[in-house]
């Protein structure tokens, strides 16, 4: 079967999550982005983090996580709280229409219903 292309995320979408990566990178100590692309660390490029804080590129979710993991849990000079930064942007994410999780969990629950009223196994 062909993969369908996934339709464009919207500007809105595409803000938030690059406001989200933007606000981690400088929680976790750097304040520009090529202080971060240089590590050795970071799972991605200069060019490619300028895209996702401006909104330009979406990550996919993995690229999103890697770079969360990055800046809270590889970034020596990130503080203690970073963490709670970082579980509140993985649950923000996941809410957007870009990671598609909310389109799952009605799926789920659409699949759970008909299971429950006897529909067909």
């Amino acid at each position: 079967m062909a993969r369908k292309k996934q339709p464009p995320v919207d500007e809105e979408t595409a803000k938030t999550i690059g406001k989200l990566l933007r606000g981690l990178r400088k929680t976790a100590g750097y304040k520009a982005v090529h202080e971060a692309a240089a590590m050795p660390e970071c799972p991605a490029a200069l060019q490619t983090i300028y895209a996702y804080e401006r909104g330009g590129l979406v990550p996919s979710m993995k690229q999103f996580l890697d770079l969360v993991e990055f800046y809270a849990l590889k970034s020596p000079k990130a503080p203690a709280e970073i963490r709670h930064e970082a579980v509140a942007a993985v649950v923000t994410a996941i809410s957007l229409p870009a990671y598609h999780l909310t389109a799952a969990m009605a799926l789920v629950a659409r699949l759970n219903a008909s299971w429950a009223s006897g529909g067909k196994r």
